[in-house]
């Protein structure tokens, strides 16, 4: 554990106080509070919030930041730790942060994962459904994760080296269902929605947050393990292009968060033309109208439609495909989706049909 700073900060509670009882308050707190202001829907006012805490510098200036705020905000706050239990001084990290959340009046929920594969992957899913599980049990809508501009940065680099659609280069979105949503038309209740308020921060600022909050900091031996493909870019690519270019980390970061909200336009679109084309049945389009598009605006339709339905969106190479048995002079033709949807098509219409029904057309 790297402890706070001996430095007297004037802001500090007296000594056994509770951190929430004299809040601190900084630009930081303000860029903060400005940007909920803006956009309500991320951290509603009232909300119970469960917060995901690995007691690194970016989720501990999460929890101090909201913590401070949460008198404006009125929000509850929980706090969740996952023990990936791949290091020795794990369990004694996670009992330390237990401490330090009693101390600040924080109720924490800690698990420990059990022979769970030192993948990033496999991690990120057994995090993601434990948070899920204990949102439900706390009765938290909003999950709540420390990724910063940096982390974003990372994200682009790594996704435009494997050659991601525009979709992948403008992840680490602000705000997502934690999982899949329910499909359309089901009665299940609103998805959890997982939120990262600190995308304007930088990992540079989180360190300096913690030094001026006074906050613990419990290092990660494996963020500097260079199997993972994120630490490399960490360590290795993005210092050559902040030697090159400073503040790169920041701007590609504002990129992805351009991106995003170029996806966004661009879906609200989508929607409005594929309304357009659906004169009886949304689960039905006229063949014509559509193959007269582009190739580019095709896509853009049949992606936005199929996936609107089946939650699956189709592959590049599937989508090439469809596209290309769908040329006006082809025939009807069927492509079987996942989950048991299936696409049929005749000369004039496109039907999508779910896995217990049985086909509209007539051929």
């Amino acid at each position: 554990m790297i402890l706070p700073s001996e430095t007297v900060n004037p802001h500090e509670a007296p000594p056994g106080a509770p951190a929430h009882a004299q809040p601190h308050w900084s630009p930081d707190h303000l860029r903060l509070h400005q940007l909920l202001r803006r956009q309500p829907q991320l951290l509603p006012a009232g909300t119970p919030l469960l917060l995901a805490v690995s007691g690194g510098q970016d989720s501990m200036a999460m929890t101090g930041l909201l913590e401070d705020l949460s008198r404006l905000h009125g929000w509850s706050l929980q706090l969740w730790h996952g023990d990936h239990g791949w290091r020795p001084e794990s369990g004694q990290q996670a009992a330390e942060l237990a401490q330090w959340a009693q101390q600040h009046e924080l109720p924490l929920q800690i698990d420990r994962a059990e022979a769970l594969a030192p993948k990033e992957a496999a991690a990120r899913r057994w995090r993601y459904e434990r948070l899920a599980h204990w949102a439900e049990r706390l009765g938290c809508r909003r999950v709540v994760t420390a990724h910063t501009a940096s982390d974003r940065a990372e994200t682009l680099l790594l996704h435009l080296a494997r050659g991601s659609h525009r979709r992948g280069l403008a992840s680490l979105r602000r705000q997502r269902p934690l999982l899949e949503p329910a499909p359309p038309g089901s009665a299940a209740e609103p998805a959890i929605q997982l939120v990262r308020p600190l995308l304007l921060f930088s990992r540079s600022d989180t360190a300096r947050l913690c030094r001026e909050l006074g906050l613990p900091i419990w290092t990660d031996p494996s963020n500097a393990d260079s199997r993972f493909a994120r630490n490399r870019v960490r360590q290795e690519v993005l210092p050559v292009l902040e030697q090159l270019h400073p503040g790169a980390s920041q701007r590609i970061g504002a990129q992805a968060e351009r991106l995003a909200e170029e996806l966004e336009r661009d879906d609200e679109l989508v929607a409005l033309a594929l309304a357009g084309l659906q004169a009886t049945s949304t689960r039905q389009l006229p063949r014509a109208p559509l193959v007269a598009l582009s190739l580019a605006s095709q896509r853009a339709l049949l992606q936005h439609w199929l996936s609107q339905h089946t939650q699956q969106p189709l592959s590049s190479r599937q989508l090439e495909t469809l596209l290309a048995r769908l040329a006006p002079r082809r025939g009807p033709g069927r492509l079987d989706l996942a989950g048991g949807w299936r696409l049929c098509w005749d000369r004039s219409t496109l039907a999508l049909l779910g896995p217990t029904t049985g086909s509209p057309l007539h051929d």
